[in-house]
């Protein structure tokens, strides 16, 4: 089993301009070889692979005497992560290759382990070319290591990605219980056992101080020290904000793993609930973030045995009473329980519709 570990290290000096080289010779080499195929196919209507690309990149690196500093592997990773989006955009039709520019604040590049080139020593992370980096980190990468990214994040912080292989997970003890999630704005999460999470909705809490530190860099002069320390005040807001958020989905999914055998989770059309005309919903859906949440409870169910059933996005959840089967009708949002004319129970809309979601998933797992 693949796993990833991120791990957050303190390059020196020498070190961080290495680094920042790295991120500039994979950018070039992506976009001039982007910028190439581009050409071939509009003179020629032939295309440049990989391997033409790979070859190539020799006698690029004779005539730029500067591509030979950094780590070879991060140069033909770079090669490859572009026949990756050519392919992407053949294959899956998602959007044409851009160019990447120098002033995106995110920055990354990718090296293999080969020879044990990566590998861990006391309160050190050996990487190719930088040599012994220094990590805080407590946790260690367990399995075989594969590749790693190393990445600079808008705030200035580096970080170092570890792709491992044959890790061993501790499978967690079967429950025999399953349970349905109903994701909402007001409650985040509402279990089919009458269990209700609460919203932190971390962005709100945040949000005076970050739009007076958004006014702050806005009357700066773009370029300036200044508004370079702005823009880092900024940039600390929004990664903490990320972190409140990430922590919160991790625990969760954690739990809910953790906890349930068998999984029922709605399939929420994210898109279509922001296009409405209130702007504090559409912040709020924008800060909930179903779609991180979905994908961890997918991954940690692979991860430790657990079953993860996904229904319809239109299943009509809070339309049906989970009692009788008796379908109502649509409700308008402001109505939070009902009483149902068939059976006459009274329902929570969330609850019911909790465990309609949990009833339906287990009928598709059953098929």
């Amino acid at each position: 089993m693949e796993k990833a570990f991120k791990l957050r290290i303190y390059p020196n000096k020498t070190q961080e301009e290495l680094i920042q080289k790295t991120f500039g010779c994979t950018r070039f080499v992506y976009n001039y070889y982007l910028n190439k195929r581009k050409e071939m196919y509009e003179n020629d209507k032939t295309t440049f692979t990989y391997n033409m690309c790979s070859k190539d990149l020799t006698s690029l690196k004779k005539e730029y005497e500067w591509l030979k500093e950094p780590d070879k592997d991060s140069l033909q990773k770079s090669l490859k992560d572009l026949d990756s989006a050519y392919q992407k955009f053949f294959r899956e039709h998602t959007g044409y290759p851009k160019f990447k520019s120098k002033k995106d604040r995110h920055k990354s590049y990718r090296t293999n382990c080969t020879n044990n080139n990566i590998r861990f020593e006391v309160k050190y992370i050996r990487l190719p070319k930088l040599g012994l980096v220094k990590i805080r980190d407590k946790q260690i990468p367990q399995g075989r290591i594969l590749n790693a990214t190393i990445s600079q994040e808008p705030d200035g912080r580096y970080y170092c990605s570890l792709c491992c292989t044959d890790v061993q997970l501790e499978q967690y003890l079967k429950t025999n219980k399953n349970v349905g999630i109903d994701l909402g704005i007001c409650d985040f999460a509402i279990l089919s056992d009458g269990i209700k999470i609460e919203n932190p909705q971390f962005y709100e809490q945040s949000e005076k101080k970050l739009a007076k530190l958004q006014r702050e860099l806005s009357r700066k002069t773009i370029g300036s020290a200044r508004w370079g320390k702005a823009r880092l005040k900024v940039a600390k807001l929004q990664k903490h904000i990320a972190n409140q958020r990430t922590d919160f989905l991790q625990k969760l999914s954690t739990e809910i793993v953790n906890n349930f055998d068998t999984i029922c989770i709605e399939d929420l059309d994210v898109k279509s609930m922001k296009e409405t005309d209130s702007k504090i919903r559409n912040k709020r859906v924008g800060d909930v973030s179903w779609s991180e949440f979905r994908r961890m409870l997918t991954y940690k169910s692979q991860w430790y045995g657990k079953e993860l059933s996904v229904i319809d996005r239109y299943y009509p959840s809070s339309q049906i009473c989970h009692v009788c089967g008796h379908r109502d009708g649509k409700k308008s949002e402001d109505i939070r329980n009902w009483i149902c004319p068939n059976c006459n129970s009274e329902l929570d809309r969330d609850i019911n519709a909790a465990i309609n979601i949990l009833n339906e998933g287990l009928r598709i797992l059953s098929v």
